[in-house]
């Protein structure tokens, strides 16, 4: 279904998108918008079965071997097809405000450890409210709230991207603390980014920026790192035939 060196092109290539103009603006919760909302997701998404086909479902019903397990924010403006077109079958998806590794812990673990992704790749986004939440005082939220809050460890005011950057790089020092081994073998790969809509990174507005590979976040280093990954990927792949 998918050419085996995509997750490489995924970290040495960025992809720019348009912002999608969002239709609602109510200010809050609103039955009435719910019933006209559900009614367009059953439209889209019996438009979008039939036009993948029965042989496309019954391919994904024999099992999934994702390459890529992503951790990434439950933002309603971060989604998938900003990053891979064919994401079903390949990428497998964790959520969660701030697109932290512990509060998904055992999610995370699955994906690596059981379904053997190749890529653990971490996505924080510029404008992102866990950032700024857990920048300031949220002593007054929920109690579930402020305890994934808690985990996220940046500096108090520090709500810019440079916080953001921040929190990917923690993320990624983690697992790489936990999958150092699988690290070591060349069996996997741990990489952040950060998908900035806001060009705050001035690097374009929509891209998907690397800032993390392995621990590596030398700008100028990571930018000849996708090379010789895809040389120690097909190398290994030919060590198994």
């Amino acid at each position: 279904m998918f050419k085996k060196q995509s997750a490489i092109l995924l970290i040495a290539a960025a992809f720019a998108v348009p912002m999608i103009a969002q239709a609602s603006e109510h200010a809050h919760g609103d039955a009435a918008v719910a019933q006209t909302f559900i009614k367009e997701i059953q439209s889209d998404q019996s438009a979008y079965a039939a036009a993948k086909g029965a042989a496309f479902f019954q391919e994904l019903a024999k099992g999934q071997h994702p390459r890529a397990t992503v951790v990434t924010c439950s933002d309603s403006r971060v989604h998938t097809n900003m990053w891979d077109k064919t994401p079903e079958g390949d990428l497998f998806m964790i959520r969660n405000i701030g697109n932290q590794i512990s509060t998904s812990h055992g999610s995370v673990q699955y994906g690596v450890n059981h379904l053997a992704s190749s890529l653990l790749l971490i996505v924080g986004h510029s404008k992102c409210g866990a950032i700024g939440a857990a920048s300031g005082d949220y002593s007054t939220l929920e109690e579930p709230i402020k305890k994934e809050l808690d985990t996220i460890k940046i500096t108090k005011g520090g709500a810019s991207i440079n916080g953001v950057k921040t929190n990917v790089n923690n993320q990624v020092s983690a697992a790489l603390k936990e999958w150092a081994d699988k690290v070591k073998n060349n069996e996997l790969l741990v990489v952040g980014a950060v998908y900035d809509f806001s060009d705050d990174m001035k690097q374009g507005a929509g891209k998907l920026n690397i800032i993390n590979i392995n621990g590596e976040t030398d700008p100028a280093k990571l930018r000849n790192m996708p090379a010789p990954a895809a040389k120690a990927a097909h190398a290994a792949e030919h060590a198994h035939h």
